[in-house]
């Protein structure tokens, strides 16, 4: 049986900290440098790049950190693995290649792709294939309007890539998780149907995939956290049954707690069946332990086949849109909105009804008795688009100058950006894994295709459970519900998912009974309308819950103040509840299993 094998992270996003290679490299001993930068908006990004430089689709900040550590890396066997090839993993490999002849060093550098599914739209119409989209079933319609399609890869092809001798491997859009489950499933010598270990090795993935939100970044009880000015990036030890150990490099800042790993794993998930190409991963079977300080065990984690479709991320440019915010200070608040409204319009070239879309909204950011000019200040917000850029751009911001002297007292822009500017609208959709094989390229040597579908077998899977505690009787006080309870939200697509948990046995008793989706209706007035699903992970005292359409078309689209829902959980917390007063007299949390 092979030792643990440890793979680092230093990257969260596509503009993380440069120096972060650099630092899991010379910071403490590991085996992989990997690292996330493709985002559902990365992927518009690099294709409106594309699009003005051909072959330059993938993230160059992975080329300069490849500059930084490629010596050290080859001089201590650390492999690399990284998905910043985007929409051009050639073009990337070829690339750090030429910052290796420049380096004076020989690295053997692979790419994996053929998750690139535009330039086969079209083929897999004719063949019946109608890539549905994983919302609403619809069939793909016009191909043509798409400026990327990119199906999401599993882990086999960087697999394939390591046993091929490769030092460095660059993909596409593989999953997030991908990227660290390939590395552990090439060093232990997993099958394709060791499902236990490769969803072991997928939640090591996704706890450290996005960076410093595993070692107190964006946590909610920050406050608990020291060095958060600039906290360390994780790293995964995964062992031959897939359990791993999530830690980070002595003396770096943040943590890594019971408290901080929950939180990641509560990021942008839907059901506890968590489902990816290679492995349906059981998030209410993951039990974790506080091993030591900031070290933390995730095991017993089951897993499942997956389905027999593979996620196609599909971007296109939705059209054009501008934003305007003006201010509404002091009395009236209201009176003045109407008025604003209706002189904007009177001043407007178009009626609203030209327009694809128009959003008006007063947001009540202004307090009574304001003790400052900021305070005393609401905002008009208006949001229109089209796919006419003319509609959309100088017109529009005319119309709101000419109102300066002639409308409301105390005019003044919040936000105007002078022109229009383009937005892109995200779609899920599937396609059959059988027809996407990955191909694996070694630079220099052959090409050789992995297939993408998973073996079938009948696996049956029990949930979890915590011991059985009483919901907490006696006095309740009202307080924000942060006060016990940590959240972590973001995008998929546009949805919102919002994870909630508490740390103790009695808090997870009394947050299951309390917060139904009724009550969160009711603490979330924005959300009062939509389809809202409630997911419970008792082995890690939480709830995940998924707010169907909160984001309209999808990030770049959204016209919420947040449009990736970061914020959607603090929101939450800052609502007050009325909590049982022993909850709040236990003292320190009990964060362990």
């Amino acid at each position: 049986m092979a030792d643990p094998i440890r793979v680092a992270n230093c990257s969260g996003f596509y503009g993380d900290r440069l120096s972060a290679a650099r630092e899991m490299v010379d910071g403490g001993p590991i085996d992989v440098l990997t690292g996330d930068w493709l985002a559902e908006l990365t992927m518009l990004i690099l294709a409106r790049t594309q699009a003005k430089r051909p072959g330059g689709g993938y993230a160059r900040t992975f080329v300069t950190q490849m500059d930084h550590v490629m010596g050290t890396c080859l001089d201590r066997g650390i492999r690399v693995v990284s998905n910043a090839g985007g929409l051009d993993p050639d073009h990337c490999a070829e690339a750090v290649a030429e910052v290796a002849a420049t380096l004076g060093l020989s690295p053997t550098i692979a790419y994996v792709n053929g998750d690139d599914l535009l330039p086969r739209l079209d083929e897999l119409l004719a063949a019946g294939v109608d890539l549905p989209d994983m919302a609403t079933g619809e069939p793909l319609a016009d191909p043509g309007r798409f400026v990327s399609a990119n199906a999401y890869l599993g882990c086999w092809g960087i697999v394939d890539a390591l046993h091929r001798g490769a030092d460095i491997v660059v993909t596409g859009r593989t999953t997030d998780a991908a990227v660290v489950c390939g590395p552990a499933a090439w060093h232990h010598g997993w099958a394709r149907d060791d499902w236990d270990a490769l969803a072991g090795a997928v939640v090591a993935g996704h706890v450290i995939e996005c960076g410093t939100q595993a070692t107190g970044g964006n946590y909610s009880f920050f406050t608990e956290v020291s060095g958060l000015a600039r906290p360390g990036f994780p790293w995964a030890e995964i062992a031959a049954d897939g359990s791993s150990v999530i830690g980070k490099h002595d003396g770096t800042g943040g943590e890594v707690s019971v408290g901080t790993v929950t939180s990641q794993l509560l990021y942008e998930i839907g059901s506890p069946a968590y489902l990816g190409p290679d492995v349906t991963a059981r998030f209410d079977t993951i039990q974790l332990d506080q091993a030591a300080p900031d070290r933390v065990r995730i095991h017993a984690t089951k897993g499942e086949p997956p389905p027999s479709t593979l996620k196609v991320s599909m971007n296109e440019l939705g059209g054009y849109r501008s934003d305007l915010s003006l201010a509404l200070t002091g009395l009236d608040v209201e009176a003045k909105a109407a008025l604003v409204e209706e002189a904007f319009w009177t001043a407007c070239p178009n009626d609203p009804g030209d327009f694809d879309a128009v959003e008006s909204r007063v947001v009540r950011t202004d307090k009574a008795d304001p003790a400052s000019n900021e305070e005393a200040v609401a905002q008009w917000c208006l949001t229109v688009k089209d796919r006419d850029e003319r509609k959309v751009g100088r017109g529009i911001f005319n119309a709101m100058t000419e109102l300066a002297l002639s409308s409301i007292p105390g005019f003044f822009a919040v936000k105007s950006s002078g022109s229009a500017r383009p937005f892109g609208v995200h779609r899920a959709g599937l396609v059959p894994a059988d027809l996407v094989p990955q191909h694996v390229v070694v630079l220099g040597g052959d090409r050789t295709v992995v297939e993408s579908v998973a073996p079938e077998s009948a696996v049956e899977v029990t949930p979890a459970a915590r011991p059985s505690t009483p919901v907490p009787a006696g006095p309740t006080v009202a307080v924000p519900l942060g006060r016990i309870a940590g959240t972590r939200s973001g995008d998929k697509g546009g949805d919102a998912n919002l994870g909630v948990f508490v740390r103790s046995d009695a808090a997870w008793a009394w947050l299951d009974d309390h917060l139904t989706t009724d009550r969160l209706r009711e603490l979330l007035p924005e959300a009062a309308a939509l389809v809202i699903e409630r997911h419970r992970l008792p082995a890690i005292r939480s709830l995940n819950f998924m707010l169907r359409g909160l984001l309209g078309e999808g990030v770049a689209a959204s016209t919420r103040q947040d449009g990736q829902a970061k914020s959607l959980g603090e929101w939450l917390r800052a609502r007050v509840v009325d909590v049982p007063e022993s909850l709040l007299e236990d003292g320190a949390p009990v964060e362990g299993s």
